[in-house]
């Protein structure tokens, strides 16, 4: 059954295409937060091995929020790795193994590049397509990202 929930068809079709974006760049992420967890080595190790471990279980919840709000509004949510890397904005390294600093600056620069992404579509979905759910579930999806790459940054001296 098709929802009836005061929002147009083309408005629902435009939201679920954003709302599968955004799934697929939560997905790279937890990806490459899992990558970079399993392959620390050196200064730090515990602790970045807990802080990788602690963000992509947030990614995950945030991953699996997404998904139910696409189909919350009719939509269908993409679900293979083909995919998610064809729609997220974010990039991987096949084969290569960063620093630990290096995997800081590449989530820090993967959490600000989904901030921007989310920003742009929180403007989106409550402005031009009217939907102000949409709008606060991904406020708050980008302010946990605001949070994570914060933490991130903290490694770094100004």
């Amino acid at each position: 059954m098709k929802p009836n929930l005061g929002i147009t068809d083309k408005n629902l079709k435009a939201i679920h295409g954003i709302l599968n974006n955004v799934l697929a760049d939560g997905n790279i992420l937890y990806i490459k937060l899992r990558k970079f967890h399993w392959n620390l080595s050196g200064d730090n190790f515990m602790e970045l091995h807990l802080l990788f471990e602690s963000q992509y279980t947030a990614v995950a919840q945030g991953i699996d929020d997404v998904a139910e709000r696409i189909s919350t509004l009719g939509g269908t949510a993409i679900g293979t790795t083909s995919e998610f890397a064809s729609q997220s904005q974010l990039k991987e390294t096949p084969g290569k193994v960063p620093t630990n600093q290096e995997m800081l600056k590449e989530l820090v620069s993967d959490h600000e590049s989904i901030v921007r992404a989310l920003r742009k579509f929180v403007d989106d979905t409550d402005e031009k397509y009217k939907d102000a759910g949409t709008s606060d579930f991904l406020t708050e999806l980008m302010q946990e990202h605001e949070k994570m790459a914060w933490k991130l940054r903290k490694y770094f001296k100004d």
